[in-house]
């Protein structure tokens, strides 16, 4: 007999391939066309229920409901959308958590930032998420219904994927892998079109990187690292889980991630108001960049209710990235969107938690 594919944790098509479907069928006693067709409606119809997809015989569907398998789609349970036309999505999962995802558009691109966890474990100062801590890891087809869902919100393509949500992905790195392989293959976003993004967890890297390349072959998605400091004593202040990971063993492992992979990491880095955001913190972060094949996205803070942190002005954003530019590193600034919607995250998703509790 076929051997049944491994489906998600509570039995969800969503996240297999047109392949994986077809033997799905057959192991059903179906033909494997009856695959590919469910393959079409759930990816490119969008379909929310195996009910839904009317050319399934009915028999087998209710056969399907009747073992517990479904497609695996979250409900929506609230939508925000910001002045600048960024939506963000709280979602509810199987087992009655609430996911957070983002729908970032411009006028050539439209970016959805997804969650890899419910909650954190990281409890980065800065962060709204790690303040209520984890309450589990993701599965693939709760990743990939963040992207299907903006789609259907925003009734856009997307184009741009970033795993900068909820959570840490390193922390779930195979079901975050399976999500890369299902939009990459399933969904048509290229890997280089996606972003994973990480604070950094001791001796993970040059794992990714082999795990990557067995799962996807070539790794081509973007790896930007959650630096946020420039120094140790200043990055644990921001991030107390970088004390068990020094900076310096941190910047070793992305060089040999680099070594390993052939691309190169970004750097996040938060600026925060008269805290890591002074002309020294400019050039000791120049020179830990030194050398390297890299990217430093600059970030300024947004605000949460639970931390003084203040946002720097805009003059010393434009400061932070001339100085760096000066010594010949490649920097961006990240445009802030969302802010008069809590756009920050976690927020959105604590907020709603509270209601309830107090309701």
């Amino acid at each position: 007999m076929t051997k049944l594919p491994k489906l998600s944790s509570n039995s969800s098509l969503l996240g297999l391939s047109s392949e994986d479907l077809e033997e799905f069928a057959c192991h059903e006693g179906e033909k494997a066309f009856r695959g590919r067709q469910i393959h079409e409606w759930m990816y490119q119809r969008g379909a929310k229920s195996l009910d839904s997809i009317s050319v399934l015989p009915k028999k087998w569907r209710d056969s399907l409901v009747s073992k517990g398998i479904e497609i695996g789609r979250l409900d929506e349970i609230n939508r925000v959308v910001a002045e600048d036309e960024t939506i963000k999505l709280l979602m509810g999962t199987f087992d009655g958590e609430i996911v957070e995802t983002v729908g970032i558009p411009t006028d050539k691109r439209l970016t959805v930032c997804v969650s890899s966890q419910i909650g954190c474990p990281m409890g980065c100062k800065f962060c709204a998420t790690g303040k209520g801590g984890l309450n589990r890891s993701l599965n693939v087809n709760e990743m990939v219904d963040q992207v299907i869902s903006v789609r259907e919100t925003m009734n856009r393509r997307p184009t741009h994927v970033v795993f900068m949500g909820m959570g840490e992905p390193l922390l779930n790195i195979r079901n975050v892998l399976g999500s890369i392989e299902c939009l990459t293959n399933d969904i048509g976003i290229g890997q280089r079109k996606i972003t994973v993004s990480t604070v950094g967890i001791p001796n993970t890297l040059p794992d990714l990187a082999k795990l990557a390349q067995d799962r996807l072959g070539r790794v081509k998605f973007t790896l930007a690292v959650s630096l946020h400091a420039p120094n140790q004593t200043l990055r644990e202040l921001i991030i107390p889980s970088a004390s068990s990971y020094p900076i310096d063993s941190l910047l070793k492992d992305c060089k040999k991630y680099i070594e390993l992979t052939g691309r190169r990491v970004s750097f996040e880095y938060i600026l925060l108001g008269d805290m890591n955001d002074k002309d020294i913190h400019a050039e000791q972060l120049a020179n830990l960049m030194r050398g390297f094949q890299s990217h430093v996205n600059l970030i300024a803070y947004n605000p949460i209710a639970e931390e003084n942190f203040k946002r720097p002005s805009h003059s010393r954003v434009n400061a932070f990235r001339e100085l760096l530019e000066n010594r010949g590193v490649a920097v961006s600034v990240r445009a802030s969107r969302g802010r008069d919607k809590d756009a920050a995250c976690g927020q959105l998703r604590r907020q709603t938690i509270d209601k309830i509790k107090i309701n």
